[in-house]
């Protein structure tokens, strides 16, 4: 190693040393739980259980009862046919098969479960995310040196991982796919440049492998096709020069570069054909996500204090314009990393959940500050060359965002801020402080509950209460036919009478957009029902539920036939029921709540005085 690249060197190392230093100070914690647990899920069930569709769900009723990996097995969905199809693609497995592999081997000659799943499985995937951070700062570390000197490198360096959130995903959440592909990107980076500088196979193979796995962890990456594709480019005619020449001087490695991604993507699709029966599987089968191409949360992302980009992580402005220095200075460079951040960071803010569940601030961006991180030493280039009093304020301005960026990790830490319930106004209550007054926490955002978690208004003086609807069953709209009956009534002449013969009752609907102006709502649903067969003989629900396109999102449905509803109910009179639900985050405006009773029985039962409320927060 080059003594004239000793800063940038002991950069990297105490990177790694804080890296290291953090996980064996803080208290050891399940790394594979929540979304992990689905990444890592397709390796368990292959190599121990033998039952990637899952025939056996109680293997994973086992692992739940011993491990608690989440609240719920969301990280796949049960399928006609008897399988169970993983949420994720698979590309995160593969990436942490080497601990898998090792801890396995451990487990198998200690006394440790070799269940996939017990510590030594953890630790390994603990140290094997930690070696990809190496690996990844490492590889980013030969980049920037193609570009700068090697003080600038270490500047870079130390502000992308002490600036950034990158920080936290590093270090405390390692084992998301945002650290992996961070090294992946910085490896495309590294390769492109040695294949455009040598034109060698091996460049290109190590790139198709590097483009392909990090697709198959997440499929939107197959965007960092456009790094190597795009570089040196830049005219139109330049991009078809290139093209020309990958299909003829270089038509052997481009053959190469096809097939290795074909065969790794192959390995999701052989997948959702054994086990779908479809050679394309949607498995974000929640019609309330999905992509908004026509109409992208850009300012949310980037600015708002829930999960603003330049909000929580505002050390990125500088990479941002640093692309006007990288564009008067190096505009073979500026094309390919221009065009890339401005498609990433659309189609980032085109998922409709555009806050990515916990976070502190952007995650979904994490992984593509290895680009960024070049425009950013173009952007410190220039500052470098500014007088000393731009130097000065420059550097205390940069404190100031290390700070604010350590200090806000340690604060999520500390749940002092949350990971997606911020507001403006919570977000200057908790500014600064190591400790917050309860009451003040009535200023995040409402507290969304798990599905198996029953919903409780705290304090409903907070709200302001409407009917949006009494349905009495003696309007003629209301009678469904021959259905309304004189033999029982709550109130008024009649009642409705379910059986089977009529599934669903008189249903309620209502956009979002004409239900409230708020951020959200509780409905309160109330019925009488009358049953004069047991309950399990006549099994009916509330449902209530949000429909996007006709599909049902936030779906939930309360059944007379409940433990917990049924022991209260009495045969042969009337009996309340009431249901409460918080309205989602609705994917749009224009998605409608829709409210009815579901009737699965045979048997009659009677319904009367069905009535819906709505709670408003009186001020937001």
């Amino acid at each position: 190693m080059s003594r004239k690249n000793i800063l940038s060197f002991y950069a990297v190392l105490l990177v790694w040393f804080f890296v290291i230093i953090i996980h064996i100070l803080n208290p050891f914690y399940n790394p594979i739980s929540w979304d992990a647990f689905g990444y890592y899920l397709y390796l368990p069930l292959t190599f121990i259980y033998h039952d990637l569709g899952l025939q056996h769900k109680e293997v994973i009723d086992h692992i739940f009862a011993l491990y608690d990996p989440s609240n719920t097995f969301y990280q796949a969905t049960h399928i006609p046919g008897g399988n169970w199809m993983m949420k994720y693609t698979m590309g995160m497995a593969i990436l942490y098969s080497p601990g898998f592999f090792v801890a396995h081997f451990i487990a198998g000659i200690t006394d440790y479960p070799a269940d996939g799943f017990s510590q030594p499985y953890q630790i390994a995937l603990v140290v094997n995310s930690v070696l990809f951070s190496m690996i990844g700062f490492w590889c980013l570390r030969k980049v920037l040196l193609q570009f700068f000197t090697d003080r600038i490198t270490a500047v870079v360096l130390l502000l992308l991982f002490f600036g950034t959130n990158y920080f936290i995903y590093s270090v405390f959440s390692a084992e998301t796919p945002h650290n992996y592909l961070f090294a992946f990107y910085a490896m495309i980076l590294w390769n492109t440049i040695l294949w455009h500088r040598y034109h060698r196979k091996k460049n290109m193979i190590a790139l198709a492998l590097l483009i392909g796995l990090a697709s198959l962890a997440r499929p939107t990456e197959l965007l960092s096709l456009l790094i190597p594709l795009l570089w040196n480019v830049t005219s139109f005619k330049g991009f078809k020069d290139k093209v020309r020449m990958f299909s003829t001087t270089y038509k052997n490695q481009l053959g190469w570069f096809v097939v290795i991604m074909a065969v790794i993507g192959s390995l999701q699709i052989i997948y959702w054909k054994i086990y779908s029966g479809n050679f394309i599987y949607y498995s974000y089968v929640n019609p309330g996500e999905g992509f908004e191409f026509l109409s992208p949360y850009l300012w949310k992302v980037l600015f708002s204090f829930r999960k603003g980009w330049f909000i929580y992580t505002p050390m990125m402005l500088f990479a941002v314009t640093g692309f006007w220095f990288l564009y008067k200075n190096n505009r073979k460079l500026f094309y390919p990393l221009f065009i890339f951040f401005i498609l990433n960071l659309y189609i980032v803010s085109s998922w409709s959940c555009w806050w990515y569940a916990q976070s502190l601030g952007q995650r979904a961006l994490v992984q593509s500050y290895a680009v960024m991180a070049i425009p950013l030493g173009y952007f410190i280039r220039w500052m470098a060359g500014r007088k000393l009093y731009s130097r000065v304020l420059f550097g205390l301005v940069v404190l100031f965002f290390v700070w604010l960026n350590i200090f806000q990790t340690w604060q999520l830490q500390h749940h002092i801020i949350s990971g997606d319930r911020m507001t403006f106004a919570y977000y200057l209550k908790s500014f600064g402080r190591t400790k917050i007054n309860p009451e003040d926490k009535k200023l995040l955002l409402v507290q969304r509950l798990y599905p198996d978690k029953k919903p409780v208004i705290e304090d409903e003086s907070l709200y302001n209460r409407n009917v949006l609807k009494e349905f009495g069953f003696e309007d003629k709209k209301e009678q469904k036919g021959s259905h309304y009956t004189e033999k029982y009534a709550h109130t008024g002449s009649g009642s409705l009478k379910m059986d089977s013969t009529l599934t669903y009752s008189p249903s309620y609907r209502i956009s979002f957009d004409d239900l409230t102006q708020r951020y959200y709502a509780w409905i309160k649903v109330t019925v009488w029902v009358y049953p004069v067969h047991e309950l399990d003989e006549t099994p009916s629900a509330i449902v209530i539920t949000f429909q996007h396109k006709r599909k049902n999102y936030q779906y939930r449905a309360q059944a007379f036939n409940n433990p917990e509803i049924k022991k209260n109910l009495k045969l042969n009179r009337w009996n309340k029921v009431e249901m409460l639900y918080l309205t989602p985050e609705v994917r749009k405006k224009e998605d409608n709540l829709l409210i009815y009773i579901w009737n699965r029985g045979k048997k009659d039962i009677y319904f009367d005085d069905l009535k819906i409320e709505m709670m408003e927060p009186k001020d937001e």
